[in-house]
C-alpha cells in the first residue's frame, strides 16, 4: 500500500502530530510505503492566486478555467504539481487535522484550492442525457481510499446525533462527500478523537491503539455508502433523488448513503 498522509497542524509536538508519527511508523513497519506533507514545516501557501497559474492566468483572474488552462499546459507551480503527484502515486490518503471552527483548519482547506485543479480533480467526463460528467464515485482519482483523522475539542455527546455541535457524519460530510468523493476517491469511516484539549498523557495508550488498529486495517475496511451520481439514483440534469430511493424517514445529507 502507498500512503499519503497530509498533515495539519502547527505544533509538531501536538497530539495531531503524535498520530501523524504513529502513522507513519506503523505503516512502515506493516511494509507500506508512505509519504508526508506537513503543510506547516512546508510553509505551504494557502491562498489561490494568479501566481499559482503563471502565463495561464487571464485577467480577469478566472480560477476554475485557469487552473485547468495551467494543468493542460503543465505550468502550474511547482508545489501544486508535487503534491498532484503524490495523490496519483498513493492508493490511500490519510488527512491528520484538528477540527477548528467546525471545519479543516485553513491551510489544509487552502491545500484542497490549490491542488484540485479544474481538469485534476474535477471537469472532467462527458456531459449527455445520461452523464453529468465524472464525479461522485467516478473520476480522474477513482481507485484510491481516503481516511480522516480529526481531533475534536469537546466530547463526543456534543457530537452526537442530538448533541449541540450537530452530528459529526453532518459535519464531516462536506469534506468526506464534496472533497473527496467527488473526484473517486472512496472514503473510511473517520477515526476521531474527541475531548482532545483534555486528554491526559496516560490515555494515549489506549488511543494509540485504537489508531495501529484503524491503520492495520485500512485495506479491509469497508467504504461509506456513498451514491453514484451516474448510476440510476439521480435525475439528471438536476441531480435530484429520485423519488423513493430513500429509507423511510431520512432526508438530508443521509440521503446521499445507502443503506
Amino acid at each position: 500500500m502507498k500512503t499519503l498522509i497530509v498533515y495539519a497542524h502547527p505544533e509538531p509536538k501536538s497530539l495531531n502530530g503524535s498520530l501523524k508519527d504513529l502513522a507513519v511508523s506503523t505503516l512502515e513497519t506493516a511494509g507500506h510505503e508512505v509519504r508526508v506533507s506537513d503543510l506547516y514545516a512546508m510553509n505551504w501557501k494557502a491562498v489561490v492566486d494568479a501566481a499559482d497559474y503563471g502565463p495561464d492566468a487571464s485577467s480577469p483572474l478566472k480560477v476554475a478555467l485557469d487552473s485547468g488552462r495551467a494543468f493542460d499546459a503543465g505550468t502550474l507551480t511547482p508545489d501544486v504539481l508535487a503534491e498532484q503527484q503524490k495523490l496519483l502515486w498513493a492508493d490511500t490518503i490519510i488527512f491528520q487535522f484538528p477540527l477548528w471552527w467546525y471545519t479543516m483548519p485553513a491551510i489544509l482547506k487552502g491545500w484542497v484550492d490549490r491542488v484540485f485543479t479544474y481538469h485534476f480533480a474535477y471537469g472532467v467526463g462527458e456531459h449527455s442525457d445520461t452523464k453529468y460528467g465524472e464525479r461522485f464515485g467516478e473520476g480522474t482519482l477513482a481507485g484510491r481510499k481516503a481516511l480522516l483523522s480529526v481531533t475534536a475539542g469537546g466530547p463526543e455527546s456534543h457530537y452526537a446525533a442530538r448533541g449541540i455541535n450537530g452530528p459529526i457524519e453532518d459535519l464531516l460530510f462536506p469534506i468526506h462527500h464534496g472533497i473527496l468523493y467527488y473526484p473517486g476517491i472512496e472514503v473510511l469511516p473517520p477515526f476521531v478523537l474527541y475531548g482532545a484539549d483534555r486528554m491526559a498523557g496516560e490515555d494515549y495508550a489506549d488511543v494509540a491503539k485504537a489508531w495501529e488498529q484503524r491503520l492495520l486495517t485500512l485495506e479491509s475496511t469497508e467504504p461509506i455508502a456513498f451514491r453514484r451520481q451516474n448510476f440510476g439514483d439521480y435525475e439528471i440534469p438536476s441531480l435530484h433523488l429520485k423519488e423513493g430511493l430513500e429509507p423511510l424517514g431520512r432526508t438530508g445529507f443521509g440521503l446521499h448513503v445507502l443503506g
